[in-house]
């Protein structure tokens, strides 16, 4: 089967299985997901399942990064931090729904590839920082959305949830056993946080490390 034919197949399955937005599912359409995951699984690489990257990492499902970008709600003017870059598929695919994302990982090594990635695509207005993502990037905040792409525990990090705009929604995998985690969406008002528990999901867990670093991608 063509590359273009699996990329039609998992549009299509994505669609079914609730992605209804059309400009998420364009943003996957124009993505290259081949140019994220190794080259062992590149004959799967526009399948609809979750991919191991290098240290132990992996890349989301396909339907995962289309609902999970979907619940943010973007638009075009919209600031987005991201925690957790990875392989840097989900970052490209939110630079093209939003006005900047920026993207914390606390592996350098996997940031130095994500970024080589956003360069190869001319993704100019994503920002990368290698460092520790539970602390934000408090520089550039407040941010329209949030996304987190590690399981956090109970709740999500204090200092994600003071970066967020009034009017801001968050999308935070919870869950302290990895058996019973859910993708949540907080949305805050002028009174604080509500919260809205969407699906359940596995995530790597939120982990948190001291130095920090600014790399323009």
């Amino acid at each position: 089967m063509s590359t273009d034919a699996r990329r039609i197949r998992l549009l299509m399955a994505l669609r079914q299985a609730g992605v209804t937005d059309t400009t998420v599912l364009s943003a996957i359409e124009r993505t290259p997901r081949e140019l994220f995951v190794p080259d062992a699984f590149q004959d799967q690489a526009w399948e609809n399942i979750a991919l191991p990257i290098d240290l132990g990492q992996t890349i989301s499902q396909p339907l995962i990064v289309g609902l999970m970008t979907q619940a943010l709600e973007l638009n075009p003017r919209h600031l987005v931090l991201e925690v957790g870059t990875g392989s840097g598929y989900q970052a490209a695919i939110l630079s093209r729904l939003c006005r900047r994302v920026f993207t914390i990982e606390r592996l350098k090594p996997l940031l130095a590839e994500a970024e080589g990635r956003f360069r190869a695509l001319r993704l100019d207005n994503v920002t990368t920082r290698h460092g520790d993502g539970t602390r934000g990037w408090p520089e550039q905040a407040p941010f329209a959305r949030v996304l987190v792409t590690a399981a956090g525990g109970a709740d999500p990090p204090k200092d994600l949830t003071d970066q967020l705009a009034v009017g801001g929604v968050m999308i935070i995998p919870l869950g302290g056993d990895h058996r019973d985690q859910k993708v949540v969406r907080f949305r805050r008002t002028d009174s604080g946080l509500t919260r809205e528990d969407l699906w359940p999901v596995r995530f790597v867990p939120l982990l948190s490390d001291p130095p920090q670093q600014v790399r323009p991608a």
